[in-house]
């Protein structure tokens, strides 16, 4: 007798839980193209910041590098030489910054967080 309860109660359970789980296919299939285009937008995001955070450390570290190569010429022989790689460098190495900085808009957008509002 005890095993007869036991089996009805899990026959019980196993069709309430199931009935309980059961989601419709067209919010389903809904759920999953939404998760596909949000890793599509993931991946774009995540491809640009990638190709602008390379472009910007490669010309910062080429500008700063320029900069010290200026800096160690200067109060030699090729003085005006050396201001002239200091102002270049200095600005490449800028503008390298600059693109680093500006890499990172493109992983707020990968993240999909919104944005915080500036008070």
């Amino acid at each position: 007798m005890i095993k007869f309860l036991s089996i009805v109660w899990l026959v019980i359970l196993a069709g309430t839980s199931q009935a309980q789980t059961l989601i419709p296919e067209d919010t389903l299939r809904q759920q999953v193209l939404r998760l596909q285009q949000d890793m599509d937008r993931v991946k774009v995001n995540l491809g640009q910041a990638q190709a602008k955070f390379q472009r910007g450390i490669a010309l910062a570290t080429i500008g700063y590098s320029v900069t010290i190569a200026g800096g160690l010429m200067l109060g030699r022989d090729n003085d005006k030489l050396g201001q002239g790689l200091l102002i270049a460098g200095g600005a490449t190495g800028i503008t390298g910054t600059f693109l680093l900085v500006d890499s990172f808009k493109y992983l707020g957008r990968a993240s999909g967080l919104p944005k915080k509002r500036r008070r």
